[in-house]
């Protein structure tokens, strides 16, 4: 998904989200995207853990 951004994009993003949030509330946007991000990979990984498990009892 992010395999053609590159460097300079990921740079021009960081500086756009800058300007736009502000330098005091970056670090609580990242928070709570990683936050956000964890869960839903903890998510993803029970609903497939679950999926196998019910695969197996078949």
């Amino acid at each position: 998904m992010f395999s053609n951004i590159g460097i300079p994009g990921l740079i021009l993003i960081l500086i756009v989200a800058l300007i736009v949030f502000g330098p005091s509330k970056l670090p609580e946007i990242g928070k709570a995207l990683g936050s956000s991000l964890r869960e839903f990979k903890n998510a993803t990984r029970d609903i497939v853990s679950d999926a196998d498990d019910k695969n197996k009892n078949v």
